[in-house]
């Protein structure tokens, strides 16, 4: 995918402080509805070097910056094993991270991560997307008035969950997800969002007929899951092993 990104998305990516596997874009970018003022979700992989490793010092296995101007960022990237160790977990999170289209950096490493992670998707990545879904919609509930933004992240995670189930690819864009879906509420939605109306107030008939989407669509995912042909566990984690040894190796011992 041919994307322009700022560039504090790319000068953030260029010093990050230790070699990148990869660094793509998450958050409202990816799921297509970005308001003028969304910030850029950086997310990534890092290597860490084996002086560090080997060292008494604890590892910076997780690295957090926020940045605020010119254009806001929030960059977080994991050290190699500790993604693994994700992957290996049926996290969602790190799967979209991974494919999403939106990418800043690559590698040969990165590409053949894609390949071997394809074998960490299973059926119960679905507890995940209901999880996600659960809370995005807790959120909807409690505030008054109610907002767009917790909704759409609702519809996204559901449609988002149900796709991986029957297909077994990761699609986090609710534009490309809703063209399969059809849901002729989306669009207006969305349109909100991104035309940075999102604080407009919904009416009580709104949130019922929102509601019962929201039950329905819950279910369909959850039917998803118990016909879905995925496995039940990762498969590849010899393979992923074989990549963080061969990655270590090839990783220079000073920084």
């Amino acid at each position: 995918m041919t994307f322009e990104f700022p560039d504090a998305v790319r000068l953030a990516v260029k010093d990050h402080p230790y070699r990148l596997v990869f660094a793509t874009i998450s958050g409202a970018h990816l799921y297509g509805f970005p308001s003028r003022d969304s910030d850029w979700d950086i997310r990534g992989v890092h290597v860490l070097p084996a002086r560090e490793i080997f060292g008494l010092f604890e590892t910076r296995e997780t690295i957090e910056q926020s940045v605020e101007s010119p254009v806001e960022l929030d960059v977080v990237t994991h050290d190699v094993k500790k993604f693994f160790g994700l992957l290996l977990k049926r996290n969602g999170y790190v799967l979209e991270q991974l494919y999403s289209p939106l990418i800043v950096q690559s590698s040969a490493e990165h590409l053949e991560l894609k390949q071997i992670a394809t074998g960490c998707i299973t059926r119960f990545h679905s507890h995940h997307y209901l999880g996600f879904a659960a809370t995005q919609w807790g959120h909807f509930e409690a505030e008054q008035p109610p907002r767009v933004k917790p909704l759409l992240y609702t519809f996204r995670v559901l449609l988002t969950g149900i796709h991986l189930m029957n297909t077994g690819e990761v699609e986090a864009n609710l534009i490309r997800l809703n063209e399969e879906f059809r849901l002729p509420y989306l669009d207006e939605l969305v349109g909100r969002k991104t035309q940075g109306r999102e604080q407009e107030t919904l009416t009580d008939h709104d949130v019922e007929f929102y509601s019962a989407e929201y039950r329905r669509l819950r279910s369909e995912l959850e039917l998803s899951s118990e016909r879905s042909s995925l496995p039940e566990s990762p498969s590849c984690k010899q393979e992923l092993s074989d990549l963080l040894v061969r990655i270590r190796e090839r990783q220079p011992q000073t920084h």
